[in-house]
């Protein structure tokens, strides 16, 4: 199995994104699956960022702590991620700025010259990115016919004085490592938030509204980039009350709408979730995580809203709360999640955090279930229009403004089936059971969806339990040390029976999270599982693989439980 990893680094401002990016677009090409990590401070310039391709013959959706090669667009980058290096590793860097100190002996490295040949070129400081990705790929062996076609295609702006600069960098450097192209098919390179915008299309979105707030903010620029593609609208108010409230008025007249926020905004959206659930309304909520309390770390990640997001909102009314664990599910629930909002007419959640967001995954659609729009149940027009009709199901048929034959009433009063305010105790039983029924349905239809999944050794008796962004590396973890992982999906309504069912033969079960509390292990608790040990992990920074294997071997006593 081939498995590299490369790490970029400089300050903000120094075009990493795009250096990733284009890394990636090479690999990928050349027949390789990536995952990208990103960690970037709230700043706009200055700090220190960087960049994690990990690249591999297989899927893979996690990092690795220790890298094969790192470029070093400034000194920050090599003091800061010199305990990452192995004895085989590779350093190419700016000889211009960074000096090597510390190295161990006998590692090979390469100093480019990136500030002069700027200088001596007249070209901005920001193009040394260019030069180093120029010699890191001379340094494993690509051609610079392929190389000049990947930046023609990615780099749009001053493409020649790139190119031009990339060329002196590339003849400057030399071959190190080689590493061989694979025969295998291309697949797209998406972020989570990409993967949930195209997901809420595939399922009929109409609407977007969003106020920007890292790490949801990617979606509302991806859609807003697509929407004419797409006849989508895409709207920035001026708040995120506005934004809910919007949402409520889009879904209303008969437009699929979703909208997106982090934990903050969520905060301000709570009394309009409520309007959602009495009102019966099909809106769908992508809240991304961050490390909080309040404004936290804003650019880092954290699994801490699940237990929020489960109770938000006053009174009492069924939600679906789904949270995926990667690119291609990111795609599938986002669809599933729109779809349910209508059938169902009620707000869901898609849970996602930063680091399912802002990853950049090989994305495989053709992996993906086979999805479809859904229409909602409209009024057959046989009987007067009831808006809030009690059903069987406690769906009622939909009609929308402004149809001339129906008073369609929405009232976020306690109401009786015309929608009209009352306070008689009877009706108020009446229709809080009638919403209240659709879960049960909900909860039915969910079973055809894998609202549990289930991954590695399926007879081992220790189980990695997991939700969100923590799937590949829980995935990777237990198929290196012959565990079962245990992924919750679907949180509410709760698929115990499933549940149950994933469990068969574990004598042990350890929950990984990144929070301080163990949400998912309180929330099972309340359903009659127990949790025997926990992985919390609540820094900001998601689990790598080598970490969070050598934290599972501490817990298993390695190799006595398995």
């Amino acid at each position: 199995m081939v498995d590299s990893s490369v790490l970029i680094g400089g300050k903000a401002g120094f075009g990493i994104d795009k250096s990733q990016a284009i890394i990636g677009q090479v690999f990928n090409q050349l027949g390789f699956r990536l995952y990208i990590y990103r960690d970037y401070p709230s700043v706009i310039r200055g700090g220190h960022t960087f960049s994690i391709i990990r690249v591999s013959s297989q899927k893979i959706s996690c990092h690795k702590n220790q890298i094969d090669f790192l470029l070093a667009l400034n000194q920050d980058t090599l003091n800061f991620h010199q305990h990452r290096l192995k004895n085989n590793s590779v350093v190419i860097y700016d000889a211009d700025s960074v000096k090597l100190e510390g190295l161990a002996a006998g590692m090979q490295t390469a100093g480019i010259p990136l500030t002069k040949i700027t200088k001596e070129e007249n070209a901005p400081e920001i193009m040394r990115n260019t030069c180093i990705i120029a010699a890191f790929f001379k340094a494993v062996g690509i051609k610079w016919d392929f190389l000049e076609t990947v930046f023609r295609k990615e780099i749009t702006k001053d493409t020649d004085l790139n190119l031009k600069v990339a060329q002196r960098s590339y003849n400057e450097a030399k071959e190190l490592k080689k590493i061989e192209p694979l025969k295998q098919p291309m697949l797209a390179l998406l972020d989570g938030n990409q993967a949930i915008g195209l997901g809420l299309i595939r399922a009929g979105l109409k609407t977007y509204i969003a106020y920007p707030m890292t790490p949801s903010s990617s979606l509302l620029h991806f859609l807003a980039s697509v929407a004419k593609d797409f006849s989508l609208k895409v709207i920035h108010p001026e708040s995120e009350i506005a934004v809910i409230l919007m949402a409520l008025g889009c879904a209303y007249a008969g437009e699929k709408v979703a909208v997106g926020t982090s934990g903050g905004g969520f905060c301000l959206m709570t009394e309009g979730l409520s309007f959602v659930g009495m009102g019966e309304l099909p809106v769908v909520i992508m809240v991304g995580q961050r490390t909080g309390p309040s404004t936290g770390l804003p650019t880092y990640t954290a699994q801490s809203e699940l237990l929020f997001i489960l109770s938000a909102g006053h009174g009492e009314f069924p939600r679906l709360v789904v949270a995926p664990g990667d690119a291609e599910e990111a795609y599938f629930w986002s669809a599933v999640s729109l779809n349910f909002a209508w059938k169902y007419q009620l707000p869901v959640i898609i849970l996602s955090d930063k680091t399912l967001s802002e990853g950049i995954y090989s994305f495989d659609i053709d992996s993906i279930d086979k999805i479809k729009e859904e229409e909602a149940l409209l009024w057959d027009r046989k009987s007067p229009y009831k808006r809030y009709l009690n059903t069987d199901t406690g769906i009622s048929p939909l009609t929308f403004v402004p149809d001339r034959d129906a008073v369609v009433k929405v009232n976020s009063y306690e109401h009786d089936e015309f929608g009209i305010t009352t306070e008689e105790p009877s009706i108020t039983t009446l229709m809080q059971d009638k919403r209240l029924r659709k879960e049960k349905y909900l909860l039915k239809e969910l079973e055809g969806y894998e609202p549990v999944r289930v991954y590695g050794n399926s007879d081992a008796t220790v189980a990695l339990l997991c939700w969100g962004s923590n799937k590949g590396v829980c995935i990777e973890t237990a198929q290196r040390l012959g565990l079962k992982v245990v992924q919750l999906v679907v949180f509410l309504p709760f698929p115990a029976r499933q549940f149950q069912e994933s469990l068969k033969d574990v004598k042990k079960i350890i929950c990984v999270e990144n929070n301080a509390t163990g949400q998912l292990a309180r929330l099972i608790n309340g359903y009659g599982f127990r949790v025997d040990e926990k992985i919390l992990k609540y820094d900001g920074r998601p689990f790598s693989l080598d970490e969070l294997e050598g934290k599972v071997k501490e817990k298993i006593k390695w190799r006595k439980e398995i």
